[in-house]
């Protein structure tokens, strides 16, 4: 053996060598993990903090349904429309940058309560005139009456976290209405009492002004109350947080199992250890492998995820529609994450983590609604696969699969992520195998 083929022993540059990869296993790893975490803390609880706070655009109906009423003697009849008033009370009442207030009839308010495009109804009956006539007239005359009211009906599909804030809305502008309208009222009957020749007037009693002054009362209902089983609206997102899952984590499995398979990372569980010889496919040929295991996958868990909801009793409106749509989502995330992988390698993980996870859940829309979040996250919801996974999910679950409650944009969304991720992949790899960088177990990277 010559000197030339032994290897020569240096001292000196093994300690560079040594802080360097230090520094990679200790402060980097440090460094991202600490990144990520501002960002979720930041995210999270900013989505949480104070929905009321951050209210715009929140959508509700205002519906006046009063037909008015005719008060005052035969000799002078006056044509009266108490509801109209009240209307206008409650539109100066509700600040126009954080509520969208929206006046309809009775037809147009239920059909977008039925699609969800409205949180809930502000409706004034049409015999509110009327029973505030007869309150007036009953607090001189004995006789029977009805309290008016004004209903608020929330809609309970679109989450639990809306119909507490429509509740919470209509509370807080219903004592100025109330007041308002007792105030018109007791100077009504006041006038009413006056004698012709201007004489004393009679005296109102105690309980006759307190009538006067607080005549209206609140009734809360829900329109098409939610059966039992769907976790007062949030099985929704619960399932399409399921999907996306699914789909992330099958990515990750897949893309690890595959490359161990092939020899092209070493597959190790517990103490047993073993690295095969990398095998020589293509990336395009490798990543097309893996989108072929996650679409099976997909097929057979959106069969498993049905089986577990009937099995809990969870009422599924449209079963074969939740079962195409829960694949195809299932597929999407799944591609387009193998897709982040084969492009960024490990990093594809972090990727991952931030497109699906980290930026989804706050943009969903699934437990607090968009429009009582920071205004970024609604942008963040016109792209992001979490908030058009579960709109699908909610139309599929809660409004018999109706397109316009969300299904049409979000299956849209879902092809378009499909379409993109593919694409993606492999122009990628296509690029990778065409510049010669292939994927193998012998490189080394130079110190």
């Amino acid at each position: 053996m010559t000197i030339e083929n032994q290897p020569t022993e240096k001292t000196e540059p093994s300690r560079p060598r040594g802080s360097h990869t230090l520094l990679r296993a200790t402060v980097f790893p440090l460094v991202v993990i600490t990144l990520v975490a501002t960002l979720l803390s930041y995210l999270y609880l900013a989505y949480v903090a104070d929905p009321e706070e951050n209210l715009h655009g929140f959508p509700v109906a205002l519906v006046n349904m009063d037909v008015g009423d005719t008060l005052g003697t035969p000799e002078e009849p006056r044509q009266v429309n108490f509801g109209t008033q009240v209307a206008e009370g409650i539109l100066a009442e509700v600040p126009a940058d954080e509520i969208d207030l929206r006046e309809l009839g009775i037809g147009e308010a239920q059909r977008q309560l039925r699609n969800g495009q409205v949180y809930g109804a502000i409706i004034i009956p049409g015999d509110f005139s009327k029973r505030l006539g007869i309150l007036g007239v009953g607090s001189v005359v004995p006789g029977d009456m009805e309290q008016p009211i004004i209903i608020v009906q929330t809609n309970p599909r679109v989450g639990p976290f809306a119909t507490t804030i429509v509740d919470r809305i209509a509370d807080q502008m219903f004592p100025r209405v109330n007041e308002q309208v007792g105030r018109q009222l007791t100077e009504q009957v006041r006038a009413q009492l006056t004698p012709p020749d201007g004489g004393e007037p009679t005296e109102i009693s105690g309980a006759t002004q307190l009538t006067l002054e607080s005549p209206l009362r609140l009734v809360h209902e829900e329109f098409r109350p939610l059966p039992s089983g769907t976790g007062e609206g949030l099985t929704a997102f619960f399932f399409a947080l399921l999907l996306l899952l699914v789909g992330v984590i099958g990515a990750m499995t897949i893309h690890t199992m595959v490359d161990a398979a092939f020899g092209f990372v070493p597959t190790e569980y517990g103490p047993w250890y073993v690295h095969f010889p990398p095998t020589p496919i293509s990336r395009v040929r490798t990543l097309a492998l893996k989108w072929g295991v996650m679409t099976v996958a997909a097929i057979v868990i959106a069969g498993v995820f049905l089986v577990v909801a009937h099995a809990l009793d969870m009422p599924v409106e449209r079963p074969l529609a939740l079962y195409l749509y829960s694949a195809l989502a299932i597929i999407a995330v799944g591609v387009t994450g193998l897709s982040m992988l084969a492009a960024f390698g490990s990093a594809g993980l972090l990727v991952n983590l931030i497109l699906f996870v980290v930026l989804g859940l706050p943009s969903s829309g699934g437990t607090v609604p968009i429009e009582a979040t920071p205004s970024y996250f609604a942008w963040l919801a016109t792209f992001e696969p979490m908030h058009q996974v579960y709109l699908s999910v909610r139309a599929i679950l809660y409004f018999n699969a109706d397109f316009t409650a969300g299904l049409s944009r979000g299956l849209w969304m879902t092809i378009f992520g499909l379409v993109f991720g593919a694409i993606f992949g492999l122009v990628v790899t296509r690029f990778y195998d065409h510049k010669g960088l292939h994927r193998s177990a012998g490189e080394r990277v130079p110190a």
